[in-house]
């Protein structure tokens, strides 16, 4: 390869990896719709970008489940199901149950000072910019990220914090599409804060069992909402018995 193609092919590298930070932010907020076509000329034309980036940064983003490639159709933003969202519910309280063990085993000082500043800053944003009517706060958003991954982060195994921050994006799609329904029905500060206790007690029991109601609780909201699932989605479901 000439030193030209080199110097092409690392632009397009380059202009797809920032095209794929765009489009999983925009999926994952719900600006592109579950089951949407995604035609190549109306992304060309709202990402002001050529096709070979467009469609590279869909193939990633297919590999992370957010996009789908169908046949005689291209490239489809990935659907949504009760059953999906159950599955990953579950996985996402398995895989973090594993690393919340590990990371309390493991606990440091320095650990459990950062997890307890995370919450502290996290506890004093506001969940809505308007005390009026919902509109997410994105501050709220990134204090809420740090806090879960700090929470797993001393588990020793990058790929399993990986993962979980897999499922974290996935089921924060969810909760992007139901999140007026969810804001109202939850109070997550004394939530986190009943966690963090748990955890700087040193109850493994204790706050896996809060962290995984904190995740279930999410999904029983999401799955009661008719704007979502329609009317004939079971109300509520119990998944604590397969964990």
């Amino acid at each position: 390869m000439t030193e030209k193609a080199e110097d092409s092919a690392e632009r397009t590298a380059t202009q797809a990896s920032a095209l794929c930070d765009r489009l999983r932010r925009d999926l994952l907020e719900g600006r592109l719709r579950p089951s949407r076509r995604l035609q190549l000329k109306y992304l060309m034309q709202q990402y002001d970008a050529g096709q070979t980036p467009i469609r590279e940064a869909l193939n990633r983003l297919a590999s992370e489940g957010l996009v789908e490639i169908r046949d005689q159709r291209g490239f489809v933003v990935a659907g949504i199901s009760a059953d999906e969202l159950r599955e990953l519910t579950k996985t996402r309280c398995w895989l973090e149950e594993r690393a919340l063990r590990e990371s309390m085993a493991a606990a440091s000082p320095e650990w459990e000072e950062a997890l307890v500043v995370a919450w502290h800053r996290l506890s004093k944003a506001p969940r809505s910019l308007s005390r009026e009517v919902f509109d997410s706060n994105p501050e709220w958003e990134r204090l809420h990220r740090i806090f879960h991954r700090q929470l797993i982060i001393g588990c020793g195994s990058r790929w399993l914090v990986n993962y979980c921050e897999q499922q974290a994006d996935l089921l924060y799609r969810y909760r992007q599409l139901s999140i007026r329904r969810v804001y109202p029905t939850r109070n997550v500060k004394d939530e986190h804060e009943a966690i963090l206790k748990a955890v700087v007690d040193g109850d493994a029991e204790g706050a896996v069992a809060l962290l995984t109601a904190h995740y279930q609780g999410t999904a029983n909201v999401i799955l009661s909402d008719p704007d979502v699932f329609g009317p004939g989605v079971i109300q509520k479901t119990d998944m604590a018995k397969d964990l």
